[in-house]
């Protein structure tokens, strides 16, 4: 049996060892490097996950298929001589949610098509929601535990036959561990500023657990609930516009008390972007195995951009017409299509406009990809190829500063850039000691 090593989270949990993982929850090309680099100088292994609106059997928003977006993780783990027995690879959220105005038939088969796609791309961590409504459910009515358990199991089935295909021609794949659970916080991020989030009740999680195990059994499917590693819950974090809500270890005891009842099980955290370290440290303390963070890693790469391109404007003041105008140019962008922000900023005309930029939900990263915005920051790059003046390197960006300063750090804007989002990796690293899983 192929054993996925994520398993030993697992183990080493329920032996009293405070050892997680965070998962990077990105497609943008600087995180993804940054992820891998800094996985490579702290020998530790390293889980990238695509979320199912990024990478589908369709393209999703950033154009790859599930196969295309394992090729260009595993193209940028080679040229920083990753080990690649360390990366593992994981599709988020994987079910109806991107067909949810299709009937259950047609959104279900799309899911199912997807989780195939994922497994045989040789993803090896599946995170399966079938939290959301379709066309056909009662808009007026709770999804029932017992249908997103339903469906789920339907898409187990998919990824067991899935790995049965791919192992035949990769021997040495890993089986994939499932994660699993109903109270899934929104992909992409809450609407509003997620005041009403409620942490999940003990009676709640032990009964959805239950449903959950019983339909994997009820369907044959032992040896993949052998696998379910994960069960997502609601410990009461969640990002802001301009903060977060803190992990709050009295209010979630009796929650985290309960994961211990459970030998085969750690929880999975979502939204654990913008914790402290030492919250985050809290959080594998009390039971998430996995911290599940995106926005917080691109808001990173997004604000070593702007740096970059603030001292840009004071280097070539005299020449505009030689600026990469970057700030500018992503927000046109955003304005000519406001589709991935809009119902999420909420205030008067000023308010949205700094929401735009500087909103820790980073709707901006969904904008990365655009020609007009990549072809800004290829001009940045170039404007600042030779490296930033320190002087504006210290104004802009001084922990790289001092960094470059030290002989530690080149003086490179990729480099600049990569490191600010190491930055945030490293209050990760902090919590999870996740090089003692291998």
């Amino acid at each position: 049996m192929n054993q996925n090593p994520l398993k030993q989270i697992v183990k080493l949990q329920k032996e009293g060892n405070a050892v997680g993982i965070y998962s990077c929850c990105s497609a943008n090309k600087y995180v993804v490097e940054a992820v891998l680099k800094r996985g490579k100088e702290d020998d530790s292994c390293v889980l990238i996950e695509s979320t199912a609106n990024q990478v589908d059997q369709f393209g999703g928003y950033t154009g790859m298929n599930p196969q295309a977006f394992m090729d260009y993780v595993c193209d940028i783990a080679k040229t920083y001589d990753f080990n690649m027995k360390k990366l593992f690879m994981g599709g988020d959220h994987l079910g109806p949610l991107t067909w949810a105005h299709l009937p259950e038939k047609e959104a279900m088969k799309n899911a199912e098509d997807l989780v195939r796609a994922y497994v045989l791309a040789g993803f090896t961590k599946i995170h399966i929601d079938t939290s959301m409504k379709v066309a056909d459910d009662d808009p007026n009515t709770r999804l029932s535990d017992e249908k997103i358990a339903e469906r789920g199991v339907r898409l187990a089935k998919v990824a067991e036959a899935a790995y049965a295909e791919y192992v035949e021609s990769h021997p040495d794949a890993f089986q994939p561990v499932y994660i699993v659970g109903s109270e899934v916080p929104i992909p992409g991020g809450v609407q509003g500023d997620g005041e009403g989030m409620q942490v999940t009740s003990v009676a709640d999680f032990k009964a959805t657990e239950a449903l959950f195990e019983d339909a994997f059994k009820n369907a044959g499917l032992e040896k993949a609930w052998d696998n379910v590693i994960g069960f997502v819950v609601q410990p009461g974090i969640e990002e802001k516009d301009a903060g977060c809500t803190e992990y709050d270890r009295a209010k979630a005891a009796d929650l985290m008390a309960s994961i211990k009842e459970y030998p085969t099980l750690v929880f999975e955290g979502h939204s654990s972007d913008y914790q402290t370290k030492y919250k985050l440290r809290e959080l594998i303390e009390d039971g998430v195995g996995i911290l599940k963070v995106g926005p917080g890693l691109t808001f990173m790469a997004r604000e070593a951009l702007f740096a970059l391109a603030y001292a840009e404007k004071e280097i070539y003041a005299d020449r505009p017409e030689m600026q990469s105008h970057f700030i500018e140019v992503l927000d046109k962008v955003m304005l000519e299509d406001p589709s991935r922000w809009q119902k999420y900023y909420t205030g008067n005309e000023n308010e949205i406009r700094i929401k735009r930029k500087f909103s820790f939900s980073d709707r901006s990263r969904y904008y990365m990809q655009n020609a007009e915005v990549v072809g800004a920051i290829d001009l940045l790059m170039k404007n600042m190829k030779d490296g930033v003046p320190l002087n504006l390197l210290s104004q802009f960006m001084p922990i790289q500063y001092t960094k470059v300063r030290e002989g530690f750090l080149t003086n490179d804007p990729e480099e600049l850039v990569r490191d600010r989002v190491i930055n945030c990796i490293d209050e990760y690293l902090f919590a999870t000691h996740q090089k003692e899983i291998f």
